[in-house]
């Protein structure tokens, strides 16, 4: 009788395939992982305890090297090697990781690697879905930098050529042609920009492998502790409709399963990907009392922390701290703002802005530390707003 083959030989063809992915991935980015593939029919956590240290990052919009600087004053990574250094500390990316720059894929790569990191010391990165993900998951284009584009067309030639390299091998068969779908020729787009946008389409679509592996297992709303994140902000029907219903129904989306047209909460400007009222810098223009009631049908919820409207004063609150907006503008692309981190102290509930801006170096303004109840206006000019700022080095 012939000895059975080994676990290694009967399932070599999965190994093989294991090895075309991280060869891809490390033609693409530079980075080497293994991979670590979710059920599409898995649920994204929508509620995480109270860590003992909170960081919140905001809107980083294509580009890597200003991303670094904001995840280095935060104290999250080597700013030599990009690994985790922050041990349990939680950080929340509240989305609009896409357009306007130029290191979309790069940028990524390096936080989907971060997250392993992060998870392997104990802590744990959260990255969120913003307005720029979804549009360009329907190929809403607008805010494309066009840097970007060869670097999409690169990932395309690299993750064909791992498909010709799998078809090879039997077991696996004959692999999806990823532009499957994809006109060949795309009305209104100019001739030198044509394979980058096709490429863009194939990656980013519903089911499409960077849409899939990157930003399927994103949430669009997310409550850590008593601090609930979203990217442009909640209302009372959002949250009626459930908080876990709309992060399954976007990832059903996101996953090729319900689509090509995004669900309707994440469409229009009262979405949660594009609602403003919580976020104009003016606190005349915050609707309070609306932030309280629906926060008040969240148990346990604080306050409301927010990306997607650009704060020329920085990081600030209103509403009494109700409303805290992160979004500094920070991308060469929009706004080329100063690097600046929101922290929270699990034990003390003590809130800090972390921030490379050398004005507060010997700032007394901000010298208290802002807690719960303290009273919040307008950005960085005024001095009842008394979250304190510490400059950090990056």
């Amino acid at each position: 009788m012939a000895p059975s083959p080994s676990p290694i030989c009967r399932d070599l063809h999965l190994h093989v395939s294991s090895f075309i992915d991280a060869f891809v991935d490390f033609s693409v980015s530079g980075i080497f992982f293994l991979r670590n593939p979710s059920s599409p029919d898995a649920e994204i956590r929508t509620h995480y305890p109270p860590p003992d240290r909170l960081v919140a990052v905001g809107d980083l919009h294509g580009d890597l090297p200003k991303s670094l600087q904001a995840l280095g004053i935060a104290g999250l990574i080597d700013p030599g090697t990009g690994h985790w250094t922050a041990g349990s500390t939680t950080a929340v990316q509240v989305g609009d990781v896409l357009d306007r720059g130029a290191d979309e894929i790069g940028l990524l790569y390096f936080l989907h690697r971060l997250k392993q990191d992060a998870a392997a010391r104990g802590g744990a990165l959260l990255t969120m879905l913003g307005n720029h993900e979804i549009m360009n998951i329907e190929s809403d284009f607008r805010y494309v930098d066009p840097g970007a584009l060869p670097y999409f067309e690169d990932w395309a030639r690299w993750y064909g050529a791992g498909s010709k390299m799998k078809s090879l091998c039997p077991p696996l068969g004959p692999q999806p042609d990823i532009f499957r779908g994809v006109p060949r020729r795309l009305a209104g787009v100019r001739e030198e920009f044509q394979s980058g946008f096709r490429a863009r389409i194939a990656a980013l679509r519903p089911a499409g492998p960077i849409s899939k592996r990157f930003l399927s297992d994103n949430p669009t709303v997310l409550v850590v502790g008593d601090s609930v994140f979203v990217h442009g902000g909640l209302l009372k029907d959002h949250v009626d409709y459930g908080l876990e219903r709309i992060n399954q129904e976007v990832r059903r989306w996101i996953n090729g399963r319900s689509g090509r047209r995004s669900p309707s909460f994440v469409r229009g400007k009262d979405s949660v990907v594009w609602l403003r009222r919580f976020s104009e810098e003016s606190e005349r223009k915050c609707d309070c009392s609306m932030l309280e009631h629906v926060l008040a049908t969240i148990p346990g919820a604080r306050r409301m922390i927010m990306g997607h409207t650009i704060q020329q004063m920085g990081i600030n609150g209103v509403c009494q701290n109700r409303a805290i907006r992160i979004d500094v503008g920070l991308s060469k692309g929009c706004g080329n703002g100063l690097p600046e981190v929101l922290e929270i102290k699990g034990d003390t509930k003590e809130m800090r802005i972390l921030t490379s801006n050398p004005i507060y170096r010997n700032s007394k303004m901000f010298e208290s530390g802002l807690r719960d109840g303290d009273k919040v206006g307008l950005g960085i000019l005024l001095p009842e707003n008394r979250i304190k700022r510490v400059e950090v080095k990056a």
